[in-house]
């Protein structure tokens, strides 16, 4: 609703399904085993967005892909450089890059966290800004941004 009052329009409510989530250590209500992603707009006729159909077809086996992503918590591997309470696992934020942007174009993550997006944009060939409020975690992403463009 804030986003439609601020008028944006909703292209797709993509939902992520958690395989291993953490339990509810209070055993008072049922564990969160989804998190929820919003595609959006700018509801203005001359907005337009890009949705690579084929490659999103081809990442499901040959199938269109549906609005629940299905897969596991970020691996340690990934978690190398420092650890961020919410970092997404690579995989996530693959198919959002590749669904939503062509190579060349600007990826901007206004809470940019551990750097996820990034390492993404640019292991695809996307440039990209990252900012964060907190400096811990700047230095988290500047050192797996680091990696990707050293090759490793």
């Amino acid at each position: 609703m804030a986003l439609e009052q601020e008028g944006f329009k909703i292209i797709n409510n993509i939902t992520w399904q958690k395989t291993n989530p953490p339990p509810n250590l209070a055993c008072r209500c049922f564990t969160h085993s989804t998190e929820t992603i919003l595609w959006a707009k700018k509801n203005e006729k001359k907005s337009r967005h890009f949705f690579d159909y084929q490659k999103m077809k081809e990442m499901n086996n040959g199938k269109q892909m549906k609005d629940v992503w299905t897969g596991s918590l970020t691996k340690q591997s990934e978690k190398t450089e420092g650890k961020h309470p919410t970092q997404k696992p690579e995989y996530l934020l693959e198919k959002i890059v590749l669904a939503s942007t062509e190579e060349g174009q600007v990826i901007l993550d206004p809470f940019c966290g551990s750097g996820t997006t990034g390492v993404e944009a640019m292991r695809f060939g996307r440039k990209f800004i990252g900012i964060d409020i907190s400096e811990e975690y700047l230095e988290i992403s500047k050192k797996r941004l680091e990696k990707v463009t050293d090759g490793e």
